[in-house]
């Protein structure tokens, strides 16, 4: 096994290296590329900004897409990705900076980057400093989705403003019936348990977590599903009630039950104990075979007028300050999207785990996955 191992080591190592010596050659000859592969979130561009990008350029982007950090992570820290731009949260970041996973940005390809919100750069500089690796994308929070008229009449008088609704499990006995997801991810999904239960979101100390632990598998046996994106259609069809979610789908998916005219009216709200806000960033790939269409692309959506059409689309908010005021009012002025001064004192944002702990954490979760 382990002369299998080394060996399967080298062959990886030697297929990075031969990606590197052919976009170096590729470069060195004067060679732009005509090809992007990016792996993105679901639900998270507009497509019609993919077809304006290859219209302007000639690139042909591939875009394949995952629902979870976990997975990324997965895919980044085994190396040789064939992706040219993959886009992790601030947390994971410098975990990948660490392990050597993605490229130094060429900031003199990428003009645009002094028009990035000053708060939102301040708030990656402890994940990746300088900004040497990333550019921020969007943000949001996690928080409940919810059908209005459903859990009213599950809940009569419950004011839907505490993770109690989720967590405590004599609320969620009551609403079984019509549905319940949680979050498929690990370290968001403890973090909102953690701070619920008055601990610090970002502990270190293991017994918080086992703490955590037993409040999930408290709500366990109520949650029909653990996804991270497919409770945008089954908020949005009717199919559940209630989901604990990212900010933007939840929002996409109110949009798409009012264009259905279904009946199903959706809101969203961030809990009055708090919630972690997070930031989507772009990175390149160690051996990012288009580096060169990767800049081009960034660069693209640094462009206030580009970003200012992906937040209409996702109903994030950006993390570029000149797109701010070309961004749809109903979305720019929307506290839910663009988290008023109020709302900001409420939210917290998650730092790195070292690997200890997040082995731990991930083992934790599996019981909860499980049920066991």
């Amino acid at each position: 096994m382990r002369r299998w191992m080394t060996a399967a080591i080298w062959a990886a190592a030697a297929l990075a290296l031969s990606a590197c010596s052919r976009a170096a050659d590729d470069k060195a000859a004067g060679h732009a590329s005509t090809e992007l592969r990016i792996y993105n979130w679901s639900d998270y561009i507009d497509p019609a900004l993919l077809t304006q990008f290859t219209k302007e350029t000639g690139i042909k982007v591939t875009y394949d897409t995952f629902d979870s950090n976990e997975v990324l992570e997965t895919k980044v820290l085994q190396g040789d990705t064939g992706y040219d731009i993959v886009v992790p949260s601030n947390h994971n970041v410098p975990r990948y900076i660490i392990a050597g996973a993605i490229e130094p940005l060429d900031k003199a390809q990428l003009p645009g980057l002094d028009k990035l919100s000053p708060d939102v750069v301040r708030h990656m500089e402890p994940f990746d400093p300088g900004q040497k690796y990333s550019v921020p994308y969007m943000q949001g929070t996690i928080g409940i989705g919810y059908n209005v008229d459903a859990v009213a009449k599950r809940l009569p008088g419950v004011k839907i403003d505490s993770w109690a609704v989720v967590f405590d499990p004599a609320n969620l006995a009551r609403l079984k019936d019509c549905g319940v997801y949680f979050l498929d991810a690990s370290e968001d999904m403890y973090a909102v348990a953690l701070n619920y239960l008055g601990k610090d979101p970002n502990s270190k100390v293991p017994a918080d977590y086992e703490g955590a632990t037993a409040l999930l598998l408290e709500a366990r046996p109520y949650v029909k599903k653990f996804h991270s994106s497919e409770y945008i259609d089954a908020l949005a069809n009717g199919d559940i009630c209630v989901a604990v979610g990212y900010s933007g789908d939840v929002l996409q998916a109110r949009t798409r039950a009012e264009e259905a005219r279904n009946g199903v009216k959706l809101a969203y709200v961030v809990p009055k104990e708090g919630s972690q806000v997070w930031f989507d960033v772009f990175t390149i790939p160690k051996g990012a075979p288009h580096a060169d269409a990767a800049h081009r692309f960034i660069a693209f959506m640094l462009r206030p007028e580009i970003i200012a059409r992906a937040s209409n689309f996702t109903q994030y908010a950006n993390g570029n300050a000149a797109a701010t005021p070309l961004v749809d009012a109903a979305v720019r002025d929307d506290p839910n999207v663009y988290p008023s001064a109020e709302l900001s004192k409420r939210l917290f944002v998650t730092t790195t785990k070292d690997q200890d702990l997040l082995r731990d954490v991930n083992r934790q979760w599996t019981r909860v996955l499980t049920g066991r």
